[in-house]
């Protein structure tokens, strides 16, 4: 695939639209930064057909719950994804509930509305809690199109104390200004208002959040930048563990240079390259399973 970038080093978070080129496909300077070569990395593809652009959306999601199903984020019924429907934007995709995240595909995904109800793919039962969380983040956050929240173990065990992580290495730079704490915990999630709750602690930019007590979620533009950033988050708060853990002064990284490693690194397209190993792996483990239409 033969492609150009114009590359503006001074301007790393803007986001150019490319659908006037042939390959269409969304990219950003941050991305092409981290390229060399003299060949552009791969962005976003943009597909216009918005049938076309669910089925991509929804096998991206299914290979994301087959990564967390690998990195070992399962805990019976716990967990979920959502995505916010290109077709019918008021309603999402999420996971049935009771089966395993290894066994997805983009076929098993359920379509519900704000209220709830099944209204199309697979006609199963879905998470009640899982719905009551992600119904609404969706609603407060028109700019969040997936959702993640699983019960990992390092994210549970982060989550007993009930704040931040510390900006302790390069990775943990994506979570710079970019991470809420919602300080309380009210048991399962059923209530409307507790889940309202959870929506207005992350307020209105924040892709990432420790629920106290609970476990983490993270949100994004694509599927792939959500699974991405919660892949990430767990991974830190296993390091963070193990830092603290060691009994040594940590050195925390300045501000600035904090802020410029997130602005290079933790831009949406660059989040949604950075899963595409993982991904891809899934794809292969798959023998195309998740992308041959099912």
């Amino acid at each position: 695939m033969t492609t150009t970038a114009t590359i503006i080093v001074d301007d790393p978070l803007k986001l150019r639209s490319v659908a006037e080129r042939p390959d269409k496909q969304q990219t950003s300077n941050a991305l092409q930064l981290l390229a060399s070569g003299g060949i552009p990395c791969e962005g976003i593809p943009i597909i216009e057909d918005t049938w076309t652009r669910r089925q991509w959306m929804l096998e991206h999601m299914a290979g994301a719950f087959r990564v967390f199903a690998r990195k070992g984020f399962t805990e019976g019924t716990a967990g979920h994804i959502s995505l916010r429907d290109p077709v019918q934007p008021d309603t999402f995709w999420i996971n049935p509930l009771g089966v395993h995240f290894g066994m997805l595909k983009a076929s098993d995904m359920v379509q519900i509305n704000e209220e709830g109800q099944v209204v199309g793919g697979n006609r199963v039962a879905v998470n009640a809690a899982g719905f009551a969380i992600h119904s609404a983040i969706h609603r407060a956050r028109p700019d969040v199109n997936a959702a993640c929240h699983c019960h990992s173990p390092a994210g549970k065990a982060w989550s007993a104390f009930g704040k931040r992580l510390e900006i302790i290495n390069q990775d943990s730079c994506l979570l710079w200004n970019n991470q809420e704490v919602y300080e309380q915990f009210g048991g399962v999630v059923l209530a409307k208002e507790e889940s309202v709750r959870i929506a207005e602690a992350l307020g209105p930019q924040s892709r990432t959040m420790i629920l106290q007590n609970h476990g983490l979620l993270t949100c994004g533009s694509t599927v792939d930048e959500a699974a991405y950033l919660f892949t990430m988050m767990e991974k830190t708060c296993e390091v963070q563990i193990m830092a603290d853990a060691a009994g040594h002064e940590k050195k925390i990284i300045g501000e600035e240079e904090a802020r410029f490693t997130h602005e290079v690194n933790a831009d949406p397209v660059t989040l949604y390259t950075e899963f595409q190993p993982d991904f891809e792996f899934e794809v292969w483990k798959s023998r195309g399973e998740l992308t041959n239409g099912l």
